[in-house]
């Protein structure tokens, strides 16, 4: 047992100074939960009595230095430790949703660019996409606990892609959902996205995150029951990825479509461009009266369909007119859907990766 002498406050860093019985000096310093003792050496004995004040001076700056400089690499959040709530805002009675940012991923914004969302129920809450950081789903969980202490039955994915289920591991204990494709998708790129990521990202933002895949896969449609409360989950043919998922309130008319609606945020193609355009019409089905898109404002239904539907519709015509007149793929990539420019955010990072795909796509028709 260590007795406390002194304690400094750096916000959030603590220093603890104490002594042992046998007259060694230690330091503690403590960061919310993580903790470093280092011993600083033995006590300097005048006339055979212990004095702190004959201590080194230099070994306890140094090893205080030390310590200050490991403990700012620590994570501040571990464990059951809070952490800010993202700011959420109620869409429809019991529907909460936060609006990412549209941007890529980055160290500033945390990897903060999807928007994600809970429902509450009578008697649970499902989670519908967790974020691009084990931060941003502990901020996610710490916004549910600010509305509910209701069990968080379920994390709902609805793709594979990191900004909306890098938070995944946030929450353990919930059933996670997926599109019966999700598993062998994270398994064929989770890796791959750790990897990339922890470039783009930094360790510090990558610490804790890991692949939490589904243990419970959708086929066509299920049904999950939060209390009093219905939400409908269907799972769609390759679009923007091969394993889309969407979920409908039922009792608000609420759609939260993932990635198979971006609104401001230019689409991004990474499954195929004729099954996308192909399932715009179906999802116009769907007895919604607002969707909450995977990227951009909440807007009503079906009319948000409207915009996303001309640029693909536009890559769509470009891309096969191209293929059929022997363009290679450079050229096709150069100027496709070019009139779109002004009308999307981020369409100098993904136009010509979508005109890519899609080539590919239609290389082979």
């Amino acid at each position: 047992m260590i007795p406390k002498i002194s304690m400094h406050s750096l916000n959030p860093l603590f220093v603890l100074w104490g002594a042992t019985k046998k007259s060694e000096m230690h330091l503690i310093a403590k960061k919310g939960a993580a903790q470093i003792r280092v011993k600083v050496g033995p006590l300097i004995r005048e006339d055979d009595q212990m004095s702190f004040q004959s201590v080194r001076l230099w070994k306890a700056t140094a090893c205080l230095t030390l310590l200050v400089t490991l403990l700012g690499d620590m994570p501040a959040a571990r464990g059951g430790e809070t952490a800010d709530p993202l700011p959420v805002t109620e869409v429809a009675s019991g529907v909460y949703v936060y609006i990412g940012a549209i941007a890529v991923m980055t160290p500033q914004n945390e990897g903060a660019i999807a928007n994600v969302g809970f429902i509450v129920g009578s008697s649970a809450v499902a989670v519908i996409d967790s974020g691009g950081s084990l931060r941003e789903g502990r901020r996610l969980l710490a916004a549910v606990r600010a509305v509910t202490t209701k069990p968080i039955r379920y994390v709902i994915n609805t793709h594979a892609h990191p900004d909306h289920m890098f938070g995944n591991a946030a929450f353990d204990g919930a059933v996670v959902i997926g599109h019966k494709n999700l598993p062998r998708a994270l398994a064929a790129r989770g890796q791959f996205y750790l990897d990339a990521f922890r470039r783009v990202l930094g360790n510090e933002l990558m610490t804790g995150i890991k692949i939490v895949p589904p243990t419970q896969i959708v086929d066509r449609e299920a049904r999950i029951d939060l209390g009093d409360r219905m939400l409908l989950l269907q799972a769609w043919r390759a679009a923007h990825t091969d394993n889309d998922l969407t979920v409908l309130d039922e009792t608000t008319a609420t759609l939260f479509a993932g990635d198979l609606v971006f609104l401001r945020h230019l689409p991004v193609l990474d499954g195929s461009l004729k099954g996308w355009l192909a399932v715009i019409g179906e999802l116009t089905r769907i007895p919604a009266a607002r969707v909450v898109p995977g990227h951009g404002p909440i807007a009503d239904w079906p009319a948000a369909l409207e915009d996303e539907r001309t640029y693909l519709q536009l890559l769509a015509q470009h891309v096969r007119a191209l293929v059929k007149g022997g363009k290679t793929i450079t050229a096709v990539s150069r100027n496709v859907a070019e009139s779109e420019r002004t009308r999307w955010e981020l369409f100098e990072e993904n136009n010509v990766r979508n005109a890519t795909a899609a080539y590919s796509e239609f290389e082979w028709e």
